[in-house]
C-alpha cells in the first residue's frame, strides 16, 4: 500500500529518542523529508545524519516560543514545503500528587501543554488542504496511570485542545489526530518500570493486563504514526488512536 509520503515534509519534535524517532523513521522510510527535533544539538544532528539526506536535525526546546516560527521556516528552507507536524514531547516527572511540585508542574505545562498548543497553532496558519497536525499523547488520557500524575493532568487536556482543533480546522481540509501509546518498549517505559522495586516483575504484570501479552515495539508505534500522518488516513480527523495492543477495552 502506498501511503502517498514520497517528498511530502513533515516537522517531528522530540524525535531524537523514543515514540518521535520510531515515526520519523517510518516517514523517511517511505519517503517523507523530515525537520526532527530534540534539545540537544549534537544528538539531534547525529539523529538526522542516522535517517539520511531526507532528513535535518534542529536543537529545539517544545517550550520556546519561538519553536514554532523556527521549525517551520526550517521545513521551507530545508526541503521546500510544509505538510504537517507531529508533537512529540517527553514525558514529564513521574510522582504522586503529594510528590510533585508547582515548579514541575509549571515546567511541564510550558513544554507538554502550551509548547504543543504553540506549535498547532503554528501549523495550523501554515498547513494548506491535505495538512495535518499530530499529537503523541498518552493512554492517560482515558484513564490515569499511577505515579504519572502530572501526566495524567496534562493529556486529557491536550486531547480536548485536539479535538476543538479538529473541528475548526476540518473546514480547511486540515486535519488533527492523537495517538495514545501505553506499554510501548522504550527507554522512559524501561525508566518507569526499573522505578519499581521489582523491574522484571512489574513488567511481566503490565503484560498480563494486555491481551497481545507483550508491550509493543517503536517500530510498531511508528508505523501507525506514519500512517495517521500520510494521505492514505485523509477522512480520519478528530481521532484518538490507542497503541496499546488492546490494553483499552472501551470502545
Amino acid at each position: 500500500m502506498d501511503l502517498g509520503l514520497k517528498d511530502r515534509v513533515y516537522v517531528v519534535t522530540g524525535a531524537t529518542r523514543g515514540l518521535g524517532h520510531a515515526a520519523a523513521r517510518e516517514l523517511v522510510a517511505d519517503g517523507a523529508k523530515v525537520v526532527v527535533t530534540g534539545r540537544d544539538e549534537k544528538r539531534a544532528a547525529d539523529v538526522a545524519a542516522e535517517l539520511g539526506p531526507n532528513a535535518v536535525g534542529v536543537a529545539v526546546d517544545n517550550a520556546a516560543p519561538d519553536a514554532p516560527e523556527r521549525l517551520i521556516a526550517t521545513a521551507r528552507e530545508r526541503f521546500g514545503g510544509f505538510d504537517g507536524i507531529l508533537v512529540s514531547v517527553g514525558g514529564p516527572p513521574a510522582g504522586f500528587v503529594a510528590d510533585n511540585t508547582d515548579e514541575q508542574w509549571q515546567a511541564a505545562f510550558e513544554s507538554v501543554f502550551l509548547g504543543a498548543v504553540r506549535l498547532a497553532r503554528a501549523a495550523a496558519a501554515e498547513l494548506e488542504d491535505g495538512g495535518v497536525v499530530g499529537f503523541v499523547l498518552s493512554a492517560s488520557v482515558y484513564e490515569p496511570i499511577p505515579g504519572l500524575t502530572i501526566s495524567n493532568g496534562l493529556r486529557p487536556g491536550l486531547a480536548g485542545f485536539a479535538k476543538s482543533l479538529a473541528d475548526e480546522l476540518g473546514p480547511r481540509g486540515i486535519r488533527v489526530v492523537g495517538l495514545l501509546p501505553s506499554r510501548i518498549d522504550t527507554d522512559r517505559v524501561r525508566e518507569l518500570d526499573a522505578m519499581s522495586a521489582d523491574p522484571e516483575a512489574t513488567r511481566a504484570e503490565h503484560e498480563s493486563r494486555i491481551p497481545l501479552r507483550r508491550y509493543g515495539t517503536p517500530e510498531e508505534f511508528g508505523r501507525v504514526g506514519a500512517f495517521l500522518l500520510s494521505p492514505a488516513a485523509s477522512y480520519l480527523t478528530g481521532i484518538m488512536v490507542p497503541v496499546d495492543g488492546g490494553m483499552r477495552h472501551g470502545f
